[in-house]
C-alpha cells in the first residue's frame, strides 16, 4: 500500500522521538516512514528495549535510543542531548508518568533553541465513548471546541477509563503550562496487517476471535446496535503522517485543547462485525455455525475467563457505543482515508485467518 501524502516544506529542522516502534500502530508507522514523503527534518530516533529492536528500526533509518520512559532524568537525558523537538508517544494510553517526563524535557529544548515543540499522545477511541461516560446520543466530532470540558465532566465506573481520561486532560493542561504543543490521536478499531517489525494485529479484532475460539460462538455484549468508529491500519498510519507534515512545516495544525484528531473512515455497527467474524470463523470450522448469540451473566463470565479480563470489563474490550466521529484530519490536514468504513466487513475474512495463523504460531 502507497500512502499519498501531500509534499510541504520547512525552514526548520527537527529531530523527532518515535516510541512504541514495535506495536502494531507505531510499526506501521516506522514501516511506512520511507514512502510518506516528509519535508525535510534532522533525525529520527525510536526508543527500543531490545537489541533485536535496535537492528530493527535501524533499518527504518531511525537511531535506537533505550532509555526508561518512566524515569524522568533518563528521559530528559534522551530528549534533551539529542535535542528532540517532536515526540511521537505510542506506548501507553493510560499513565500520566511518562507524557509528564516527556513534556517538561520538550519545554527544556524549547527554552534552548528557541524552536515549537510537540508532543503526540496516542490515546483510544474508547475514551471518547460510553465506556467512559462520553455523550453517545448524536456525533460527537473531534473538531467540537468544547471536547476538553467535556472529557473534564465524563464520569465512568470503570477506573481504567477514567485514569485515561483523566491522562487526556492532564496531558493538555501539563502541555500548555510548559508551552508545549499537544495532540491527542485516538486510534478506533483498527484492522488490517502492520507492516512493522513487531506485533501484526489489532487488539480489538484479535479479542472478538479469541473468545469465539474458546466458547464456540460469537457472542454480542450490547443490546440496541450500537457502533463504533473504524480505520485501516494503513489510513491510521496516513494521519499520524499528514499531522506530522504539517508540523514539520511550522505549519500550526490544531493543538491543545483543539488538538484531538480521530482516525475514522466512519462507523460500522458491532453486530456486523460479529457476524462477519462468524462467518469466517464457521467457514473454517472453527464454530459450528454463524450464529452471533446474546451474552447473558455466565457468559460474559466465560468470556473474561477466556480473555483474561474480569466479567464487567468484556462489554469494554468487545462492544459499547462510540460516537465520536473524524473531521479535524480533512478539515485541517487533508486526509482523505483510503478504505470506507464497510471494508472492514469485507476484509474480516482475511483478518481472522491472519489471527488465526499468529495464534498457531
Amino acid at each position: 500500500m502507497i500512502l499519498i501524502i501531500h509534499r510541504c516544506y520547512s525552514t526548520m529542522s527537527h529531530n523527532i522521538l518515535i516510541t512504541g516502534g514495535s506495536g502494531y500502530l507505531g510499526g506501521d508507522l516506522l514501516a511506512r516512514w520511507d514512502k510518506a514523503n516528509f519535508p525535510p527534518y534532522g533525525k529520527l530516533y525510536a526508543l527500543v528495549r531490545t537489541d533485536a529492536q535496535a537492528e530493527a528500526v535501524k533499518k527504518y533509518g531511525a537511531v535506537p535510543l533505550s532509555f526508561n520512559a518512566k524515569d524522568e532524568a533518563a528521559v530528559r537525558s534522551a530528549v534533551v542531548e539529542n535535542n528532540i523537538s517532536v515526540v511521537y508517544y505510542l506506548i501507553d494510553p493510560l499513565h500520566f508518568d511518562a507524557p509528564s517526563h516527556f513534556i517538561k524535557a520538550l519545554a527544556e529544548v524549547k527554552k534552548n533553541t528557541d524552536r515549537e515543540v510537540h508532543f503526540l499522545h496516542t490515546t483510544g477511541a474508547k475514551l471518547f465513548s460510553s465506556h467512559a461516560g462520553a455523550p453517545n446520543d448524536k456525533p460527537l466530532f473531534d473538531t467540537d471546541p468544547d471536547l476538553y470540558n467535556i472529557q473534564k465532566s465524563q464520569k465512568t465506573p470503570h477506573e481504567m477509563m477514567r485514569i485515561g481520561v483523566e491522562t487526556n486532560c492532564s496531558i493538555i493542561e501539563e502541555a500548555e503550562k510548559h508551552g508545549v504543543r499537544s495532540y491527542i490521536f485516538a486510534p478506533c478499531i483498527v484492522y488490517g496487517k502492520s507492516e512493522g517489525f513487531g506485533n501484526p494485529l489489532s487488539k480489538q479484532t484479535v479479542a472478538v476471535v479469541r473468545a469465539a475460539v474458546a466458547l464456540k460462538h460469537v457472542y454480542r455484549v450490547d443490546t440496541g446496535k450500537p457502533t463504533w468508529p473504524v480505520c485501516h491500519v494503513a489510513d491510521n498510519t496516513s494521519l499520524y503522517v499528514e499531522l506530522l507534515c504539517k508540523i514539520l512545516a511550522d505549519e500550526t495544525p490544531g493543538y491543545g485543547k483543539n488538538g484531538y484528531y480521530l482516525a475514522a473512515s466512519g462507523s460500522v455497527a458491532w453486530d456486523d462485525i460479529y457476524a462477519a467474524m462468524a462467518t469466517a470463523l464457521a467457514k473454517r470450522n472453527i464454530i459450528p455455525d454463524d450464529r452471533v448469540v446474546t451474552a447473558n451473566n455466565e457468559v460474559l463470565e466465560h468470556l473474561g475467563q477466556a480473555l483474561g479480563i474480569t466479567k464487567e470489563l468484556v462489554p469494554v474490550t468487545v462492544g459499547g457505543n462510540c460516537t465520536f466521529t473524524a473531521a479535524r484530519g480533512e478539515k485541517e490536514l487533508g486526509w482523505k482515508p483510503l478504505y470506507k468504513p464497510q471494508h472492514i466487513l469485507e476484509d474480516a475474512d482475511a483478518e481472522v485467518q491472519r489471527i488465526l495463523e499468529k495464534s498457531e504460531a
